[in-house]
């Protein structure tokens, strides 16, 4: 390196991304760090999903909202190939018990800033005409979009003018007095910086434990079906009601629900499934099975439709379903930005703001408070800057 960054990032996955790029609007010199390639974690096996429609009133909900109003800037100023889609959602419920508590909770987001417009059993077809018939109406989200989150992550990377080092695994923290960050150590040498951003992902919370502290990160999987290109038969992010739950679920236990959206590029995506099994990348019939029942279910012309790959993915999950973003009061100079679980692509650019404001002692554009990363502490500390000294 030339010159010493202002800030090293850790991890170049959309979250990283998002971090280097506010970081470098707001002024500062950014060195962005990975093991594998840009977008090979989490990021590289997600579906794009930028929601507000799954979020329930609170600091989650918060966060997606504004995340929404910054990723329609970043489309303006990013290049088309992010595959930015303003497409909207549609949740739909199949029986009538469903669709009270899907207008409930509907009712309950609109009065947190959510655009939500209840459509009747019979308007369904207007919205999506190759819907399943017989289902009791729906609920549909206006606000909703999709990103190719590969893409979307390199552009971010690209337009932040950061220097990104690939091949690059973190082993150790660079400490100074009193345990403040210095940098990072990796297996080709040291990389000296006043501030260092855990975006690592799954791998977050062992970031934090070279740091000394705890951050009880997990690995979530998750399955995603591809199909053979098609005509646009799915027109919005379509999902059975019974998903907002599945997400805000602490069972380690198999969970899917039908989740189908069309891409610019003609495969349609079907998930999701949720389990708790470590790192674990075996297929498992029973969940491609689950998927695509469900999916058909919703979509019965996709019946005789070929899936042509499977992939899976690890969301990074942290207890209380809130991801850990901003400053780490237990060790100076360290910041976190992960556990986002499945909500990471969409809550990429507020996260990447927060940071900034963090770094340059800015106010963060939402309260930060319930992000806290020492949150999972519990008067427990292993004692700030142990584990990796300079």
């Amino acid at each position: 390196m030339t010159s010493t960054p202002d800030v090293i990032v850790v991890g170049a996955g959309i979250v990283g991304a998002a971090c280097a790029h506010y970081a470098a609007r707001a002024g500062l010199r950014v060195t962005v760090l990975d093991r594998g390639p840009v977008a090979g974690g989490t990021t590289g096996s997600g579906e794009g999903n930028l929601l507000v429609s799954d979020k329930a009133p609170g600091p989650e909900l918060e966060l997606a909202l504004k995340s929404a109003e910054l990723w329609r800037e970043l489309a303006e100023r990013l290049p088309h190939g992010i595959e930015y889609e303003p497409k909207g959602g549609l949740v739909v419920a199949s029986g009538e018990a469903a669709l009270t508590a899907l207008r409930t909770f509907a009712a309950a987001q609109e009065k947190a800033g959510v655009t939500v417009r209840d459509v009747a059993a019979d308007r369904l077809p207007d919205l999506e005409p190759h819907l399943a018939r017989g289902l009791a109406g729906g609920v549909h989200y206006p606000q909703d979009a999709q990103v190719m989150p590969a893409l979307a992550a390199t552009h971010l990377l690209r337009a932040s003018g950061a220097e990104v080092r690939l091949g690059q695994e973190v082993t150790g923290l660079l400490t100074g007095p009193g345990g403040a960050v210095r940098g990072v150590r990796t297996a080709s040498g040291v990389f000296h910086a006043p501030y260092v951003v855990n975006a690592a992902g799954t791998w977050g919370g062992e970031l934090a434990r070279l740091a000394g502290v705890l951050l009880p990160v997990l690995p979530r999987r998750g399955f995603v079906l591809v199909t053979e290109p098609l005509p646009r038969v799915v027109r919005h992010k379509v999902y059975a009601a019974d998903y907002v739950a599945d997400v805000a679920s602490d069972s380690a236990a198999l969970q899917t629900s039908a989740v189908v959206e069309g891409t610019p590029a003609g495969p349609v995506l079907i998930g999701a499934s949720r389990e708790r099994v470590g790192f674990d990348r075996a297929l498992s019939v029973p969940a491609l099975r689950r998927l695509a029942a469900g999916a058909t279910a919703l979509f019965p012309v996709l019946a005789g439709v070929r899936v042509i790959r499977t992939y899976a993915g690890f969301r990074p999950y942290l207890p209380d379903h809130l991801p850990a973003i901003g400053t780490d009061a237990r060790v100076p100079g360290l910041l976190h930005a992960c556990g986002h679980e499945g909500a990471g692509i969409g809550l990429a650019p507020v996260t990447g703001r927060i940071i900034a404001d963090c770094l340059t002692g800015a106010q963060p554009p939402v309260d930060v408070r319930p992000f806290d990363p020492a949150r999972f502490e519990g008067g427990t500390g292993t004692g700030a800057g142990a584990g990796a000294g300079a």
